[in-house]
């Protein structure tokens, strides 16, 4: 059976190119289609759609005042809006969110993001989950990221998602980070500094002969730290060409 998603944005170009491209796909249908948060919340309360797709710039009612109005029930709402900054993403996760995308994105994007958001939840984690965990943790061990630390939590997450998703590297500031926050109810900055802080407790504790022999290359020396995403993407590509 096909999820059913109502969308809601005053962008009558976009709702009509997602809408074709949902409506072409094996496992989405939508339902309904709203230009303002108004009609967004009557058809939502008329259709009771599995998700929503949701602008907060809106006429009329914005997103916030749908996300204020809308008993959600078990439906999913996922916001993609402009505003990518952190006081709006807590705002709108705090009001309901399940997710956070920062336009522009493709509807492929979307597509993948409604899918990760109706996976059904696990009482444990599938084995393969925690077999990557593993090697992650085995890797900060190695560098010398210490465990309590907060950005080891989500240094850990961010890698996950690089490993699931390569592409989201390329949209750290915009996707990456906000997409963490959200997971541990914090914000983008908070998530980004948090990070910088644990690859520094790496390099200062001087394991860098560590980090290039787990690399097999020098790739770094004390003089020289890399940047989240450069020490992100380095880890995530091992971890995938380890598992071909």
């Amino acid at each position: 059976m096909k999820t059913t998603v109502l969308l809601i944005d005053d962008n009558v170009e976009w709702t009509d190119r997602l809408k074709g491209y949902l409506d072409s796909t094996d496992n989405f249908a939508v339902a309904g289609v709203a230009h303002d948060g108004e009609e967004g919340l009557a058809a939502f309360n008329e259709l009771r759609p599995d998700a929503v797709v949701l602008d907060l710039v809106m006429p009329v009612r914005d997103g916030f005042g749908f996300l204020d109005g809308a008993h959600k029930g078990n439906s999913k709402i996922i916001v993609a809006s402009a505003l990518s900054q952190s006081s709006f993403i807590n705002r709108a996760v705090n009001g309901g969110a399940d997710y956070y995308l920062v336009k522009p994105c493709k509807p492929e994007t979307v597509a993948e993001r409604l899918a990760y958001v109706m996976r059904p939840k696990r009482a444990e984690k599938s084995t393969e989950e925690k077999m990557i965990e593993e090697r992650i943790t085995n890797i900060f061990i190695t560098v010398g990221i210490p465990a309590h630390i907060k950005g080891y939590q989500f240094l850990r997450e961010a890698i996950k998602m690089a490993v699931d998703d390569p592409e989201v590297i390329n949209s750290i500031t915009k996707k990456l980070y906000p997409s963490v926050a959200m997971r541990f109810d914090t914000s983008a900055s908070k998530v980004e500094r948090a990070i910088r802080h644990a690859i520094e407790v790496a390099w200062n504790r001087g394991k860098i002969e560590n980090i290039n022999n787990l690399f097999g290359v020098r790739v770094y020396n004390h003089n020289e730290k890399p940047t989240n995403g450069e020490f992100i993407a380095l880890v995530a590509d091992k971890m995938l060409l380890e598992s071909v």
